[in-house]
């Protein structure tokens, strides 16, 4: 059933010249542009919002498609510069409320939760180091860091592809814990 409605066979490419990375729920995409290396990395689990299930369940009738899941990871955007020994670190989400308001032009789909600064090269973030909450920043400031992701390709039209990426590579992995889990118990 899942295999019928599967959108995407291979996934669908995220254009900007993102180089995609997928090692297994993680994915990352890659893209360098004038001296300076932007990785998005997102993780799929967890990634699809609880769904609402209000009185509307009954009320549905037989023939009507239950909507599509969706997959809206957190994501992360690295921002490493040839010449820095930092990192710019950004946390971004899309907001529950936002997702699937078409026609609202000027609001962003996605929001910056948290900035930082890390050592580059270290897997391992530290505590310790300054962590920005986005809640109590001035609003110019915000809309500056914004810019300076769409300058780098991280935009809506970037925040839209990367669901669509998200959701495919979601499914492709359901499909195969399906077939997991069927073989699985197969066994004896």
């Amino acid at each position: 059933e899942e295999k019928k409605i599967q959108k995407h066979k291979s996934l669908p490419k995220v254009s900007g010249g993102w180089e995609l990375e997928v090692h297994g729920t993680e994915a990352k995409l890659v893209r360098k542009v004038a001296g300076e290396k932007i990785t998005v990395t997102f993780n799929i689990n967890n990634s699809i919002p609880p769904s609402v299930e209000d009185e509307t369940q009954e009320e549905q009738k037989p023939d009507e498609q239950e909507p599509d899941l969706t997959s809206t990871p957190n994501f992360v955007v690295e921002v490493i510069k040839d010449d820095t020994k930092q990192t710019l670190v950004l946390d971004c989400h899309y907001p529950e409320d936002e997702v699937g308001h078409e026609g609202e032009e000027e609001s962003d789909i996605f929001t910056i939760r948290e900035v930082s600064f890390q050592p580059t090269g270290e897997s391992d973030w530290k505590d310790t180091n300054y962590t920005l909450n986005t809640d109590s920043l001035d609003w110019a400031l915000y809309d500056h860091l914004m810019d300076f992701l769409a300058d780098r390709g991280v935009d809506n039209t970037f925040a839209d592809e990367l669901i669509e990426l998200s959701t495919a590579l979601e499914h492709q992995e359901y499909i195969k814990f399906l077939e997991d889990l069927k073989s699985f118990v197969k066994c004896q």
